[in-house]
């Protein structure tokens, strides 16, 4: 056998790059998803007055959940666009407001679905599906609903009006959240709405357990073990107690009516 054929043999029982090619350009593919899940920037959460406004709670609840370290950039309630939102007379609201890095989200829902895909340990969504499914549904039902509620009980932490009188929209409102309370509790065994983590929904309610307190609204016993659970948190014991010390009213909201 000459060299030459000697060579070609060899050559043809060589094994193929091409494998080894592809099992390294899949490596940075997996560490690229792995860095976009786990930010690594600098995160600041735009609120505005944390004794108003429920929506800057619920964002700055579901930041604090997951665990993602954050700066906090407090608009003063009386600029105008701010006051608008917190008396509801504006088309969208403008916060809570959510940058890391590069990444820019504003709407409470979509902060919280970003922040789950942060930190998945923090189990801001339950595992099961269907209890996760149920968690946004009931999250989504808070997002969009009960308008009555909200203009007839406005969030006012440094308030309280005893024997305040619920007309009978506000209290359909209160009717079907306490429903919802009462149905996760049961069928997910509590201490929160979808069992022992603190998942959207609990961030979502949490304002509504400070109205019924604020407006001295009746409930049974199992809903009012839930908004103490809530109201127990540290997280809510650091923004009630933030909200107290504020110096900015809003006159519309500290009126009795």
């Amino acid at each position: 056998m000459s060299t030459t054929t000697a060579t070609r043999k060899a050559a043809a029982t060589k094994p193929a790059a091409k494998k080894s090619s592809t099992r390294t350009t899949a490596r940075p593919a997996a560490s690229a998803n792995q860095a976009t899940v786990r930010p690594t920037a600098r995160a600041v959460l735009t609120i505005t007055s944390k004794n108003y406004s429920s929506w800057s709670l619920r964002g700055w609840l579901l930041t604090r959940f997951s665990g993602l370290p954050f700066e906090e950039n407090v608009l003063p309630p009386d600029d105008p666009s701010n006051r608008a939102d917190l008396l509801l007379l504006s088309s969208s609201i403008r916060v809570p407001d959510l940058k890391v890095g590069d990444v820019h989200v504003w709407d409470t829902l979509a902060i919280a679905e970003y922040l789950n895909e942060c930190s998945p340990e923090a189990h801001l969504l339950p595992a099961d599906p269907k209890a996760r499914a149920h968690c946004r549904a009931i999250s989504g039902e808070m997002h969009s609903g009960f308008a009555s509620l909200r203009s007839a009980l406005p969030m006012n932490l440094r308030a309280h009006f005893p024997k305040f009188k619920v007309w009978s929209r506000a209290q359909a409102d209160i009717d079907r959240i306490t429903t919802i309370w009462r149905e996760c509790l049961q069928a997910y065994g509590g201490p929160y709405l979808f069992g022992a983590h603190r998942s959207i929904a609990d961030a979502m309610y949490a304002p509504v357990c400070t109205r019924f307190r604020t407006y001295d609204v009746k409930l049974d016993a199992v809903c009012d073990a839930y908004c103490d659970t809530i109201l127990a948190m540290p997280e809510m014991k650091e923004w009630i107690k933030a909200a107290q010390a504020e110096p900015a009213d809003i006159d519309e909201l500290d009126v009795e009516f």
